[in-house]
C-alpha cells in the first residue's frame, strides 16, 4: 500500500535454517527501506551550482582549499588548493577557508564530516562552509552540527549539476554548515535568503 512495491517471500519456518532465513530476510527489508541519505551509494560526481559557492565565498572572503574536488568542479569553486579523489583529500593538510561538498556515499561522507570537525577544532582550518544532505538523524551530521557555528537548512532541494552541466533531480534537501570563530553574521546575511539559518 502507499505505492510501495511489496515482495512476498514464502518461508517454511519448520525447514532447517528457517529462523535464520527469516532474520536475513528481515534485515534485507530494513536495509532496503533506509532513507537513501543514510545509505547512499550512488554517483558522487555532482557539482554545486555557482550561486551557492558564491554565497560561501562572500561569507569567508576566500576559498583557500577544497579537499573533495576535481578539475571540473574547481573551475567554479576556484580554490587556491584542491584535492581530487586521486590525491585523497582526507590524508592531506587543509588550510585557511575551506569549501567542502563531500561525496555523499558512505563511508566517505562520514569520514569527511569527521575530518572537517577535527581540523576545525584543532585550528588546522580557519573557516569552512560544508554542503551536505540534511540528514539530521545520522551520526556524521550530528558530529558536524555539534562543532559548527551556524547551519542553514536550505529551502527546497539544490539541483546539483552533472559533468555535462545538466541539473539533477535530488531526492533529499540540503544543509550548509558554517564553521568559524566569528559571530556568523555574514553567514546569516548571505544564506538567510535561501533558507532558515540557526546560530
Amino acid at each position: 500500500s502507499g505505492g510501495d512495491d511489496v515482495n512476498i517471500i514464502a518461508i517454511d519456518p519448520g525447514a532447517n535454517g528457517g529462523k535464520r532465513q527469516i532474520v536475513e530476510t528481515a534485515k534485507k527489508i530494513r536495509e532496503a527501506k533506509r532513507p537513501h541519505v543514510a545509505n547512499n551509494s550512488g554517483e558522487n560526481e555532482w557539482y554545486t551550482p555557482p550561486d551557492i559557492i558564491e554565497r560561501a565565498r562572500l561569507v569567508m572572503g576566500t576559498i583557500d582549499c577544497d579537499p573533495a574536488s576535481s578539475e571540473i568542479a574547481n573551475e567554479t569553486v576556484q580554490a587556491d588548493t584542491f584535492f581530487t579523489i586521486d590525491d585523497d583529500g582526507l590524508s592531506q593538510t587543509w588550510m585557511g577557508n575551506v569549501w567542502l561538498n563531500p561525496p555523499y556515499a558512505q563511508p566517505a561522507i562520514a569520514e569527511f564530516a569527521e575530518a572537517v570537525s577535527v581540523k576545525y577544532e584543532s585550528g588546522e582550518i580557519t573557516r569552512a562552509c560544508v554542503l551536505v544532505n540534511n540528514a539530521t538523524e545520522t551520526n556524521w551530521f550530528q558530529r558536524m552540527l555539534r562543532t559548527c557555528t551556524a547551519v542553514c537548512f536550505i529551502k527546497g532541494r539544490i539541483r546539483f549539476l552533472d559533468p555535462q552541466g545538466n541539473p539533477g533531480s535530488p531526492l533529499q534537501g540540503q544543509a550548509m554548515l558554517y564553521f568559524g570563530e566569528d559571530d556568523a553574521c555574514a553567514f546569516q546575511e548571505h544564506f538567510d535568503e535561501i533558507g532558515v539559518v540557526l546560530t
